[in-house]
C-alpha cells in the first residue's frame, strides 16, 4: 500500500484539525467535568499510540477516517455523557424507546468503523490470510469491546467511584456491557461482510 508522510497528506491533516476541532469545542462546560476527563483518557491514549507509531504503520486514508468517525461520535457522548446525549433523547423520543440509545449506536459503530483498520494490521503486520482476515477482525472486535467493558469499570470504580454511574451509562440495564459488546460483534460482522463483497466484487484489496 502507498502511504504518505503526514506534511503531504491533505485528508489527514484536514482530520486532525476537525479532530482538534470537535475536541476543542467539546472541551467546554461539558455537562460532568470530571466525567468528561475519564471519558477522554482513552482517547488520549489511542491517539498517542497512533502518533507514535506512524512512522512505523500508517493506516490508509481510508482507516483514518473511520477512525475520525469513531472518535467524533466519541467526543459528543463524552461532553454530554453517553446517557445524556440530545440525538439520543430525539431518538429515545422518535421511536418511543424507554432509554437513551446513544450508547448503543456507539458501540455498533465501534464494530461497524473499527473492524477495517483491524483488518488492515492483520494482513499487513501479522500477515494472516485474507480468508482469515474476515474472521480474526470480528474476533478483535468483540474481544476489544469485551475488554473495554471491563477497564471502563474498574477505571470508574477507582478513580471517581460517585461518577460511575454517569461514566457507565447503564441506565439502569444489568445486562448493559453484554448488550454493548454483542452490538460491537454486529457492526464487526456487518463491515467484515461488505469488505468481503466488495474485494470479492472489485477482486483488489488495497489494505
Amino acid at each position: 500500500m502507498t502511504t504518505k508522510p503526514f506534511r503531504s497528506n491533505r485528508l489527514l491533516q484536514a482530520l486532525v484539525l476537525w479532530l482538534l476541532a470537535l475536541w476543542v469545542i467539546t472541551a467546554i462546560e461539558p455537562l460532568y467535568p470530571r466525567d468528561w476527563l475519564i471519558e477522554n483518557l482513552l482517547v488520549f491514549i489511542y491517539v498517542a499510540l497512533l502518533v507514535l507509531t506512524y512512522r512505523r504503520f500508517q493506516f490508509s486514508n481510508f482507516s483514518y477516517a473511520l477512525f475520525s468517525v469513531f472518535l467524533s461520535l466519541h467526543l459528543i457522548g463524552a461532553h454530554y455523557t453517553y446517557a445524556e446525549t440530545p440525538i439520543g433523547f430525539w431518538l429515545q423520543s422518535l421511536f418511543d424507546h424507554e432509554r437513551n440509545h446513544y450508547d448503543r449506536i456507539v458501540h455498533f459503530s465501534f464494530g461497524l468503523l473499527i473492524a477495517y483498520p483491524f483488518r488492515e494490521i492483520l494482513l499487513r503486520k501479522v500477515q494472516v490470510t485474507r480468508s482469515w482476515s474476515y474472521f480474526m477482525s470480528v474476533a478483535m472486535v468483540l474481544a476489544f469491546s469485551a475488554f473495554y467493558e471491563v477497564m471502563e469499570f474498574v477505571v470508574a470504580m477507582q478513580v471517581s467511584p460517585e461518577l460511575g454511574s454517569a461514566y457507565l451509562g447503564t441506565q439502569g440495564d444489568e445486562w448493559d456491557a453484554q448488550k454493548d459488546s454483542m452490538l460491537a460483534f454486529s457492526g464487526a460482522m456487518v463491515a467484515m461482510t461488505m469488505t468481503w463483497a466488495y474485494v470479492r466484487n472489485s477482486s483488489v484489496d488495497t489494505s
